[in-house]
């Protein structure tokens, strides 16, 4: 099996805070799962984080935007 690797890995982003902020990744293999993490947590979705997937483009979107969530 071929090994998924990232085509376009993750950009740093500017917030304000409460606002909200999205960040994309793009993977080599179309609809492969992505886990989301911040530091060693697992993030799930939620009312602040929802995740979108369009075929190698993988998007976390984080809602009201905290300084804790840098």
């Amino acid at each position: 099996e071929i090994a998924v690797l990232f085509k376009q890995e993750l950009q740093n982003e500017e917030a304000k805070e409460g606002k909200e902020v999205k960040l994309t990744c793009e993977l080599s293999k179309p609809d492969t799962p992505v886990k989301w993490m911040k530091g060693d947590a697992v993030l799930y979705a939620s009312e602040k984080y929802e995740f979108k997937q369009r075929g190698t483009v993988a998007e976390l979107i984080i809602r009201d935007v905290k300084s804790i969530d840098s």
